[in-house]
């Protein structure tokens, strides 16, 4: 190695701005967003738990998905809000590891809780006398384990790939967190193989529970449009609603951020839609839910409605 070189121990994220009013203000807006999330998502799984209402299959694929939500934003929104505060924000060289060993590891976790999801819908609707059966508590923890298997294989590729680059020169990372492109960027040497290791085991676990979804959604179509009943169909189709908008921003971000040619946007395009995916989808995600199903609606007016009368 030239002598000139010096290993980096530390790397500086570079954020979304450098204006300082715009960074005051994005400071307000992402804490809140930040607020909401946590305790939007807490609020879901202390719910989910109380409520024997609640106790269903589909309920506690919803509060797993609320505590990946609540780790992703965790991995990436406080060391963001510093950003804002502090002239340069610098992260070590072992956290900029775990904070992308983490990412991938939840961000993998919502991707096949929300194909779990989705083949849940599938069974609810084409088969609803056999549901109890078909979705078991066996076959729920089931799927529970290959998500969180999942997301620990997908982090170990991530964590494995990022120490296997070598970085001997410039530290200055070009957005708000320790993303794996601007990071091979600044590798001194040959990053072919690290730099494909990570693309394929995301893209893998992208491309497997895409094709679920989608394959549990062509059955669903076929199922409702076979039902005689206006209500019947309204009822089944009404139980997909919140689950499609979650799968429609969720992966509709990933593809943007991860697909798309790099030529077609910017660095900064690159940032804003990592944002929303990582920092505003996680707060809507509780919203979406709550304020589309029927049975959490009835839960939160029972349990308020107990506290008001009281």
């Amino acid at each position: 190695m030239d002598g000139n070189h010096t290993v980096v121990t530390e790397f500086i994220l570079l954020g979304l701005t450098d204006d300082p009013i715009l960074r005051v203000i994005l400071f307000i807006i992402i804490l809140c967003i930040y607020l909401v999330t946590m305790s939007g998502n807490l609020s879901t799984i202390i719910l989910i738990r109380l409520s024997s209402q609640l106790h269903q299959p589909m309920y506690f694929f919803l509060s797993n998905l609320a505590f990946a939500d609540i780790g992703f934003s965790f991995s990436v929104t406080p060391n963001m809000l510093v950003n804002f505060l502090v002239e340069t924000n610098t992260i070590s060289y072992l956290g900029c590891g775990i904070q992308f060993g983490s990412t991938g590891f939840f961000g993998a976790a919502e991707c096949i809780l929300l194909a779990a999801m989705a083949y849940d819908r599938f069974v609810a609707i084409r088969n609803p006398l056999l549901y109890s059966t078909k979705m078991s508590t066996q076959v729920y923890v089931q799927l529970l384990v290959v998500t969180y298997t999942g997301g620990f294989i997908n982090a170990s590729f991530f964590t494995l790939s990022f120490f296997s680059l070598f970085f001997c020169g410039p530290n200055a990372v070009n957005h708000f967190f320790c993303d794996f492109a601007p990071l091979v960027e600044l590798s001194c040497f040959d990053v072919s193989i690290p730099a494909v290791v990570p693309s394929f085991s995301a893209g893998s676990i992208i491309v497997v529970t895409v094709f679920v979804i989608a394959v549990s959604y062509i059955y669903i179509l076929i199922t409702i449009l076979k039902m005689r009943s206006t209500e019947g169909c309204h009822k089944a189709f009404s139980t997909c609603t919140s689950h499609l908008t979650a799968v429609t921003l969720y992966f509709g971000t990933i593809f943007f951020v991860y697909a798309m040619p790099k030529s077609i946007y910017t660095t900064d395009q690159n940032k804003v839609v990592s944002v929303f995916y990582m920092v505003v989808i996680p707060m809507l995600n509780p919203l979406i839910y709550s304020l589309r199903n029927k049975e959490i609606k009835r839960v939160l007016k029972r349990k308020f409605g107990r506290k008001i009368l009281s």
